[in-house]
């Protein structure tokens, strides 16, 4: 039996307090007193649609909206009796997408917890620092994640219990009768999410209670229509966008399918849209891409198809349309960042067939307008608003803003300041309202549809002793959108070989980080103040494969 539960025991923590300085909305402005639980979108679907699917796996239905009901109210009473877990209590899921991600999920609301779910991919020593950093109580694993896990029993002596989801010990957690769910007031925490910084630490994002619920309610006015009965497929990870997607469409009464084979594969992609009538999905860029280019896509029966939801790194204008003849009018895109998810901008599918619009090929290129529950500036240095045109940092305040950084209030601050939230994002509005990025933050890699940041990298390769400097930039690829290169200075006569290199990375960070590619030089090139010019190494990475 995979699971281990020492004795127990309880470090009383006070949670950070944080203005987020948007008290200019009135949206979901709640009296002190009104207490409010994300678990009553399943309660309220459950009683609506009891004989629904709620979760499947491949085409087999997993539970019916009453049963999945059930479960959660009894894994809720099963987390507080085995091991004393009290409101605002922390739990990890380091998990590949399966069904018990989302009755775990909605059973930590229900009894008032906090969920922390974690990038199954990262490498062992980030989940040791996740987990560690969060407080987190008790940790839910998939099987093949349980060893790892495990290793770190030593170093993680704030977990009380480690619990593999596929073993008994995990449906020995049941009670056996379900409880009312436990009264949060809007601001309390529900989700905190883990996104890395550009100082190589992940940082969790405290996202409440308001903050999901504005989400979920804003996906039906801002991005798309959700009827009961139709599906949400999960090929991209649960941890990430896809799981927050959970939210809106549980809500809706719709099923929650993972795909048998646990990862995104084209063929049995367009399997699962034949089986489930109303299909929607989220992914990045590359995965759409990858869906269009496989061999026999356009021949491809997706009646079923409603809405591709896209996001995580650019779609580039040709291979938008390219998306659009072959699977039809189907996609719709968002723009968010852990700190404010899914819920910046949107480019909602009507205006994908507004064909005969003089700018509709700078709309499909766009990322598309506010989201109705925020407020979206291009601005300077002082935070003031751009002309129409101009070129600034974007950012963001409304409802979905984060309430801060957990156990971070020096990040918090800086993210924070003046009450928006700073994406670190280039973009310029235009006339109409559409956001058009220019640029990421200057170091930001997406490859993938995952958040690589080079200083994670760099700090690792400056561990051998050969190098002296490295600095590491994305460079595009056909598939990923990026692949991440590493500039190096090696001691002179002492160049490592790159496998020596690649060991490293292995050993301390997940593998998807990793360089695909070495390119050694004498030196790096740097502006007067001793600065990396990254847009020089940039340019030189361009005129080479050029």
């Amino acid at each position: 039996m995979r699971a281990w539960i020492p004795a127990l025991h309880r470090d009383d923590a006070q949670e950070l307090q944080y203005a987020t300085g948007f008290a200019h909305l009135s949206f979901y402005r709640f009296s002190d007193d009104f207490r409010m639980n994300l678990s009553h979108l399943l309660l309220r679907s459950a009683r609506a649609y009891p004989e629904l699917p709620a979760v499947a796996v491949g085409t087999s239905t997993v539970h019916t909206y009453a049963r999945l009901a059930d479960r959660t109210q009894r894994l809720a009473d099963g987390l507080r009796r085995h091991f004393s877990l009290e409101p605002g209590d922390h739990v990890a899921l380091v998990m590949r997408n399966c069904p018990q991600y989302v009755e775990l999920a909605f059973a930590a609301w229900h009894g008032g917890f906090v969920t922390v779910p974690i990038n199954a991919k990262l490498h062992v020593r980030e989940f040791q620092y996740v987990i560690s950093h969060s407080g987190a109580r008790v940790c839910f694993v998939t099987g093949d994640l349980f060893e790892a896990i495990a290793g770190l029993r030593d170093e993680l002596p704030e977990l009380q219990a480690l619990v593999c989801v596929e073993d008994a010990a995990y449906e020995a957690l049941l009670g056996d009768a379900g409880s009312e769910p436990t009264d949060r007031h809007p601001d309390d925490l529900a989700w905190l999410f883990y996104t890395s910084g550009t100082t190589g630490r992940p940082k969790g994002a405290m996202l409440t209670h308001r903050n999901l619920l504005a989400m979920t309610t804003s996906y039906f006015v801002d991005v798309d229509r959700i009827s009961s009965g139709d599906a949400i497929l999960h090929a991209a990870p649960m941890s990430h966008g896809s799981g927050a997607y959970m939210l809106p469409n549980v809500a809706a009464g719709a099923a929650q399918v993972i795909p048998a084979s646990g990862h995104f594969d084209p063929p049995e992609i367009y399997e699962l849209i034949r089986a489930w009538p109303g299909m929607s999905f989220f992914a990045a860029p590359t995965m759409v891409k990858r869906l269009v280019e496989m061999p026999g896509a356009a021949q491809q029966d997706v009646r079923n198809l409603r809405t591709i939801v896209y996001g995580g790194g650019p779609m580039y204008l040709a291979d938008c349309k390219q998306a659009l003849r072959v699977l039809g009018p189907r996609l719709a895109q968002i723009y968010g960042q852990g700190e404010c998810p899914m819920t910046i901008t949107a480019l909602a599918g009507h205006w994908y067939t507004q064909t005969d619009h003089p700018r509709h090929d700078a709309r499909l290129a766009s990322v598309g307008i506010a989201h109705s529950v925020v407020e979206v500036r291009v601005a300077d240095d002082e935070d003031l608003a751009l002309p129409t045109g101009e070129t600034g940092e974007v950012l963001v305040r409304g409802e979905t803003m984060m309430r801060g950084y957990w156990h971070d209030e020096a990040a918090t601050q800086a993210a924070l300041r003046n009450g928006w939230l700073h994406t670190g994002d280039v973009g310029t509005l235009d006339e109409d309202g559409f956001l058009t990025l220019k640029d990421r933050s200057k170091d930001l890699i997406i490859s993938g549809g995952s958040n690589i940041y080079p200083r994670e990298v760099e700090e690792v390769l400056l561990r051998h002793d050969a190098v002296v400097e490295a600095s590491v930039v994305g460079a595009p690829h056909p598939e990923w959108g990026e692949e991440v290169v590493a500039f190096v200075v090696a001691r002179a006569g002492s160049q490592p070989p790159p496998q020596e290199l690649d060991a490293l990375c292995l050993n301390h960070i997940a593998r998807f980080k990793r360089p695909k590619r070495y390119v050694f030089v004498d030196s790096l090139p740097k502006n007067n103040y001793g600065k990396v010019l990254k847009t020089a190494l940039r340019e030189r990475l361009c005129q080479a494969d050029a």
